[in-house]
């Protein structure tokens, strides 16, 4: 089966007060609607699912059917479980959303995009780790590939810049390669383009969220869970206000590659008000402090935690450093392992500090990185770039 998705493949890649449903934002209350009901859809609303009164029944053939334009799609996926690859490259604003009872719950998603795959083909030849993604958002394949070591692929200078607004909102990306980590099986893969997630899951357990060069990732009040950096990329992603599920110890949550540029960029995950815990309570007393907040891919990793809440799964030192062939990629004055008011029983702050890889940000330190906005780039290197960020979700709580 994994041979077959490679060919079909590369056509195809080039806590608050509670507000009422009266006081949503009309946007807000609509795009619930139209998941809960059916009912107050956008015009022109493409249906995905297996009823009979469906548009499409596969994901790919409503993305497929799109005009290759700036126009604004919508996609309303009925509930069930879709086995296959996703992959968009246009650049107008696409919108997902995951037909739900509990638009605000994404422990009750309705709508699963499943896949199967590694960084290895049906011979078990290793390919790119973007082949085995469940979706991919990206303008070309060039754009799209991982490569490795610690400088990665050489995007091709010419590259466009792909989907400058893309929103999903309560579907669950799952990757069941395996139920361990057995080389990259990436949920997502995103790449020079601009994505929010709201609501949504994401599950594998090694690489499970890769945001390539030039991605822009937010994510809001979802879960993610993996055990080998999985979360890991060279673009930008920010995770509000979501929950991180450790499914076992490898590696370390983050794994970030940092890319010089002609301009100053602040590329790197940025991980806020969010939960970090054993996925569930059976692992929890075999990973219980063993598990590492990051480790740098190479030595211009940067990620940040802040006010986040973490279990006793997380060792003492917080992150640790990678060590390949006795040389360190942790390079002090360069590489940013942070945290920012960190609490609870994985946080040591005496351990962070003989680890020697941690930095303890202040309030001075962390306001530069505070806010999406001052992360958060074009590719021209301009900060700001958070129009495409769904704030009527972020404000309503």
């Amino acid at each position: 089966m994994l041979g077959l998705s490679l060919l079909l493949l590369l056509p195809l890649l080039f806590q608050s007060t509670p507000i009422t449903a009266a006081t949503l934002p009309s946007t807000l209350n609509t795009r619930e609607k139209c998941q809960t009901s059916r009912s107050h859809c956008s015009p022109g609303t493409l249906i995905v699912g297996k009823s009979k009164d469906a548009d499409f029944n596969t994901l790919q053939d409503a993305i497929t059917s799109l005009p290759n334009d700036n126009t604004t799609a919508t996609i309303l996926l009925l509930p069930g479980i879709y086995e296959e690859q996703v992959n968009i490259t246009r650049q107008g604003p696409i919108t997902l959303l995951g037909s739900t009872s509990s638009p605000k719950d994404p422990s009750r998603n309705k709508v699963t995009l499943k896949w199967a795959a590694a960084n290895k083909d049906s011979t078990g030849q290793s390919v790119d780790n973007v082949y085995s993604s469940v979706l991919v958002v990206a303008p070309t394949l060039n754009a799209s590939i991982t490569g490795s070591g610690p400088t990665g692929f050489a995007v091709p200078e010419d590259t466009p810049f792909g989907n400058r607004d893309f929103r999903a909102y309560n579907i669950d990306f799952r990757n069941t390669w395996s139920e361990y980590s057995d080389g990259p099986a990436h949920a997502i893969s995103f790449s020079r383009a601009n994505g929010g997630f709201y609501y949504c899951g994401f599950y594998s357990y090694q690489d499970t969220v890769y945001i390539g060069k030039l991605g822009n990732a937010y994510f809001y009040k979802s879960i993610i869970a993996g055990q080998t950096d999985f979360l890991y990329g060279f673009g930008t992603a920010w995770i509000q206000s979501s929950e991180l599920q450790l499914r076992g110890c490898g590696g370390g949550i983050t794994a970030w590659k940092g890319t010089n540029t002609t301009f100053e960029n602040k590329y790197g995950i940025y991980i806020a008000d969010s939960t970090l815990k054993a996925a569930n309570s059976s692992i929890a007393p075999e990973i219980k402090g063993a598990c590492a907040l990051g480790r740098p891919w190479n030595s211009q990793h940067r990620s940040i935690f802040a006010r986040c809440y973490e279990d006793g799964t997380i060792g003492s030192s917080g992150y640790i450093d990678w060590v390949v062939d006795g040389v360190a990629r942790y390079q002090e004055g360069v590489t940013l392992q942070a945290e920012y008011k960190s609490y609870g029983p994985g946080f040591n702050k005496t351990g962070r500090t003989e680890g020697g890889v941690t930095t303890l940000l202040g309030t001075k330190e962390w306001k530069s990185f505070s806010e999406p906005k001052k992360v958060f780039q074009d590719q021209e290197g301009v900060f700001g770039n958070v129009q495409w960020i769904d704030w009527d979700v972020v404000h309503s709580k």
